[in-house]
């Protein structure tokens, strides 16, 4: 790394990352249909709905949330179902990592990437420091980011490290980290395909105005089977907050990067 970086870039990992439109999406069906005892399964769409209002970043707790929502189609209240929100964790991990605690081994093993190594190695050749605030347990955004891509102790706020997006606590600490020793830079992009991931550029704009924060849009894999899905998605995080919306991480090029951050 330069000792100057000429801008700052965060990224998200679902969707961004890997494609988990066959894992935490798969995953989040498979726990609803489950505890609403086969009666509903929710469609991507479904999912996309309820992750549009920006606050259902953890999908256990949007799993938890849809299962509550189909009960009220039938009449039942939320305190009348008494939900064992670990029971649901359990469950969802259960699909996710696989029955075994000590290996991964479930729906997490075929993940396909969006992003590879040498992308990331162009962003260090241009002066662009990178690092990740996700949502994920530490421990599955580690085993796409060092044993898939082959990153070694990348910056990385996970799950554990800080409150659930919109939340801008992890992303603030993920660029603490990344200028550690660093003549400071001016701008951070954060790289996220939810509204939620919009809605944090926001919250880290009102609460550290010494950077200009930029949010760019992703759309992950799923909504990009129709155009109109795609166009709807676009549309939908450009209200949020992005500055544009991308069909990969990789469009985001060091060229481009400069373009919104120029060195003043």
């Amino acid at each position: 790394m330069t000792e100057q970086i000429r801008a700052i870039a965060v990224f998200d990992i679902d969707g961004v990352i890997r494609d988990v439109s066959g894992s935490y999406r798969r995953a989040i069906a498979d726990t609803v249909e489950y505890f609403t005892t086969q009666a509903y399964r929710p469609t991507p769409l479904d999912i996309d709905q309820l992750k549009s209002e920006g606050v259902w970043n953890n999908d256990w707790e949007a799993s938890q949330e849809l299962i509550y929502r189909y009960f009220a189609t039938q009449g039942q209240t939320r305190e009348q179902l008494q939900l064992d929100y670990n029971q649901i964790v359990a469950f969802f991990q259960s699909r996710y990592r696989g029955p075994e605690p000590d290996r991964m081994t479930g729906y997490i093993c075929h993940e396909p990437l969006l992003l590879q190594l040498d992308y990331l190695e162009q962003l260090t050749q241009a002066g662009i420091a990178w690092g990740f605030f996700s949502g994920a347990t530490r421990a599955s955004a580690n085993y796409v980011l060092e044993k898939r891509i082959g990153l070694q102790s990348p910056v990385l706020i996970a799950m554990e490290d800080a409150p659930g997006k919109p939340d801008p606590t992890g992303l603030l600490a993920t660029v603490d980290l990344l200028e550690n020793g660093l003549e400071k830079t001016s701008t951070v992009l954060y790289v996220g395909d939810t509204v939620a991931d919009m809605y944090t550029v926001e919250k880290a704009r009102q609460l550290d105005p010494a950077h200009t924060w930029i949010g760019i849009g992703v759309l992950p894999p799923h909504v990009q089977e129709t155009a109109a899905r795609a166009e709807a998605y676009s549309q939908t995080l450009i209200a949020a907050g992005a500055a544009l919306v991308l069909n990969n991480v990789q469009q985001l090029t060091p060229n481009q990067i400069q373009q919104l951050a120029p060195i003043t």
